[in-house]
């Protein structure tokens, strides 16, 4: 079934789980999209299965903290950032709920972790003002970058280069095999008074790169020459949220939730928004992802929503 303006307004909320007693700070779909991991700020990872739509697995880090959780390609571990005692990136086995490596150097708060799509690599920003490149073989960086300011980054589908924007007014692009001769290309972007960057994303495709803000914008650029190519607004932040915005599997939309509840639709090509829908959310939506395999969408606030188009509307 092709995603269309159409299918896309049919979307509804299929499921509500309220397994969390506080904030889902991040979520991540398998690459096979078969399941979801959340990291929450009640200590807890939980494993979803999409396919049955149940909660799998359920593992505790009580002493760290969780947050940013991503899978890894092995099989049943992801990396987390630590939000108590200290900074450190922790690499985790899910099978035994067990640390198979530490990463330490951050002396902040990590804003952004980010895994490659092809192999081990791995970035990390951190308010620290620095970018860290890792290897998850290794507890030692390979690869550091100090900032302005704060930093979002990203990688791009193939894995070959890695996106990093810096103070909200610059997106540097780096090849990884040499990104210590420097950025091969810098954008240089309006900066948003009202609020900075939090986010920052490659389309699947590899030719956009969104910007997700703390404030009532997102930018989308032209991931070659760093183009403006939309502005997408029309959505409520009044909390000053990083709100997470992603693009479908198709690149031909990008998604993000709001402070009131709503999921907000725009098309990429076009910049027009597609709809607004409606949530069981009553906190922030801070969380906000496609499935990259499947038509569904999820949703998270201190309690997460699966979507689903209703395809009785589509008829």
């Amino acid at each position: 079934m092709k995603l269309t303006d159409q299918v896309v307004k049919t979307f509804k909320t299929a499921k509500v789980f309220r397994e969390n007693t506080d904030v889902i700070n991040s979520i991540n779909f398998s690459a096979q999209g078969d399941t979801l991991i959340t990291s929450s700020d009640d200590d807890q990872v939980i494993i979803y299965d999409c396919q049955s739509g149940t909660p799998k697995k359920n593992l505790n880090s009580k002493k760290y903290g969780v947050g940013l959780i991503n899978y890894t390609h092995a099989q049943n571990t992801a990396i987390h950032s630590s939000t108590k005692v200290d900074d450190t990136l922790r690499y985790l086995s899910l099978h035994d709920n067990k640390y198979i490596r530490y990463f330490p150097g951050h002396t902040n708060k990590v804003v952004t972790l980010c895994m490659s799509p092809i192999d081990d690599t791995f970035i990390s920003g951190s308010l620290d003002k620095s970018i860290r490149l890792w290897d998850l073989r290794s507890p030692n960086c390979h690869g550091l970058m100090h900032l302005p300011g704060r930093p979002v980054a990203g990688f791009d589908p193939e894995g070959l280069i890695f996106a990093a924007g810096i103070n909200s007014e610059q997106v540097k692009l780096y090849d990884l095999r040499s990104f210590d001769k420097g950025p091969f290309a810098t954008f240089r972007l309006q900066a948003d008074k009202d609020c900075d960057w939090t986010g920052l994303k490659f389309s699947p495709d590899g030719k956009l790169i969104l910007l997700s803000t703390n404030g009532q914008v997102l930018r989308l650029i032209d991931a070659f020459q760093g183009t403006p190519l939309q502005t997408f607004m029309g959505f409520t932040n009044n909390k000053k949220v990083a709100l997470e915005a992603s693009f479908s599997p198709d690149s031909q939309f990008v998604i993000c939730g709001s402070t009131d509840g709503k999921v907000h639709v725009w098309n990429t090509e076009t910049g027009a928004k597609v709809c607004a829908l409606t949530s069981d959310h009553t906190a922030p939506i801070q969380s906000m992802q496609f499935n990259p395999k499947y038509m569904m969408m999820a949703s998270a606030c201190t309690h997460m929503s699966f979507w689903l188009p209703n395809l009785e509307d589509h008829i």
